[in-house]
């Protein structure tokens, strides 16, 4: 029995000391788990900090403004037309060429019109000489005063017909009805001209007009004698100054906008029937706190910006006030001096750490960051 005892002792001790080494292992896994899975993988990467480029918040002037396509038109347009029928004997003028008001443009056979008048004034003279000799014999009471009325209302008339044949007569000569250039001819020399038939197109370019049709919502904003910008494509890195010249009191029921009519000198430079891009600036900021309009994330309905804080961007909140071509207002949510990325945003999140670059180094880093993005 004594020695069945010590058999079995002997048989417990080599298992403890066979499964004591595989509890303090297990221990050892268990109690060790925290600080490994508080520190990175061997084998992984940190985030890349995403290539950016930056822009400070600032002060300067601002304008609120409402902008608008229309094409030229002239301040007055005038189609030429015959008042006589005739052959047009000389055409005195070329497309282009500058005309006054009143000047001749056209000359039409006038041989009919002048025999016309000629016979009405001798008929005229006529009957005025016989009418100076009835009011002698009605002095004398020689004449009834009915035969002398007789005959100054038939002197009456012939005057009347002169006077007629001789409007007709100044009808031959084609007067420009006003001022401006020839912008089209119709007719050549030799043509038979038509009564009350175009034969030439006058504009005056000495001052054009652009209208804008402009939702009612800027109506109290947009008031004549506002400073208005004008660039056309045919004329690439050139602005022109104009202003309101007048704004329409009706708005269109139909499509709920109302007319602002835009005049600018024309310069010489500026032609009719030319498409314009316009911009009325209706108040101004003096010392706003703007940043750039590139800097704004593609969210209308949330407006907000990533500013870069201690290497990492954050996304922040703003509230707009004026955009002004490449400026954007800032009303609230970022302070003068704050770094706003205005390159490479596509590729941040809020809290990713972020490389800020020069902008002569923006190169393919920002593009690449922005395409993979997109992606």
């Amino acid at each position: 029995m004594h020695q069945l005892s010590r058999s079995r002792s002997h048989g417990f001790a080599r298992s403890a000391a066979v499964l004591l080494p595989c509890l303090l292992a297990l221990a050892a896994c268990k109690g060790g788990a925290g600080p490994a899975d508080a520190q990175a993988k061997p084998g992984e990467k940190p985030p890349e900090a995403v290539p950016v480029e930056v822009a400070k918040a600032g002060r300067r002037a601002i304008a609120a403004s409402y902008t608008g396509t229309a094409p030229l038109e002239p301040v007055a347009e005038s189609q030429v037309v015959a008042k006589t029928s005739g052959v047009a004997l000389a055409v005195l003028v070329e497309e282009g060429q500058p005309v006054r008001a009143g000047q001749t443009l056209v000359r039409l056979d006038s041989a009919r019109a002048e025999l016309q008048a000629a016979q009405t004034a001798a008929q005229m003279r006529k009957l005025e000489a016989n009418y100076a000799r009835a009011k002698q014999m009605a002095e004398q009471n020689l004449l009834s005063a009915n035969d002398h009325d007789q005959l100054r209302f038939d002197l009456e008339n012939a005057r009347a017909a002169n006077r007629l044949a001789n409007l007709e007569l100044s009808y031959a000569n084609v007067e420009a009805p006003i001022s401006g250039v020839i912008a089209s001819r119709s007719i050549k020399t030799g043509n038979f001209v038509q009564i009350n038939t175009p034969i030439m197109r006058i504009v005056d370019t000495s001052r054009l007009e652009a209208t804008l049709n402009v939702p009612e919502r800027e109506l109290a904003t947009l008031k004549p004698g506002l400073p208005v910008q004008l660039q056309v494509d045919a004329l690439p890195g050139k602005t022109f100054k104009g202003a309101v010249a007048r704004v329409a009191p009706v708005v269109d029921s139909g499509s709920g906008t109302f007319r602002v009519v835009c005049a600018f000198a024309a310069g010489g430079e500026l032609q009719p029937g030319m498409f314009g891009r316009l911009r009325i600036d209706y108040d101004q900021r003096a010392d706003a706190l703007v940043v750039p309009r590139a800097a704004l994330l593609d969210d209308e309905s949330d407006p907000a910006v990533f500013v870069v804080q201690g290497g990492k961007s954050k996304r922040v909140p703003v509230k707009l006030g004026y955009l002004d071509g490449a400026w954007a207002e800032i009303r609230q949510g970022v302070k003068e001096g704050d770094q706003v990325v205005v390159a490479g945003k596509t590729a941040l999140r809020d809290g990713s750490p972020v490389q800020v670059i020069a902008p002569a180094a923006k190169g393919a880093q920002v593009a690449a960051a922005d395409a993979a993005a997109q992606r």
